[in-house]
């Protein structure tokens, strides 16, 4: 059973910066495409980024290009978001995800097979 686990959420102040990182359980889990989605209360859940298995192709939301930085090391089955400016509308919960059976990234949530539980990151004025 593929598992993923999100931690690195928090509080952060307007205008600062999270990490989010995203452990498989298994270590061979590595040969898919790896996103990152985000959920805010009463809002339904959209696509913020992802990565190939190789780490050359990435794909971001147009609402975070520029701020977010996704990544991956696949020697340690885990993939990161680097969140930077962060703004108040960026509070969510966010999610990380895996595609087995797609070669480059998409923004689609029906593409994923697997998901994390989430970690929240809020955001203050």
């Amino acid at each position: 059973q593929v598992q993923l686990v999100e931690s690195g959420g928090g509080l952060v102040q307007a205008g600062g910066s999270l990490r989010l990182s995203c452990a498989a359980s298994e270590r061979t889990f590595s040969a898919n495409v790896m996103g990152w989605f985000r959920q805010a209360p009463g809002k339904k859940r959209e696509f913020v980024a992802a990565i190939s298995w190789s780490g050359r192709v990435t794909y971001y939301a147009g609402y975070v290009k520029g701020r977010f930085i996704i990544s991956r090391d696949n020697a340690k089955n885990t993939a990161y978001l680097q969140m930077n400016s962060l703004q108040p509308e960026d509070t969510a919960i966010y999610y990380c995800a895996a595609d087995p059976d797609s070669a480059d990234p998409k923004g689609a949530e029906g593409d994923y097979d697997y998901w994390g539980q989430g970690t929240q990151v809020t955001v203050s004025s």
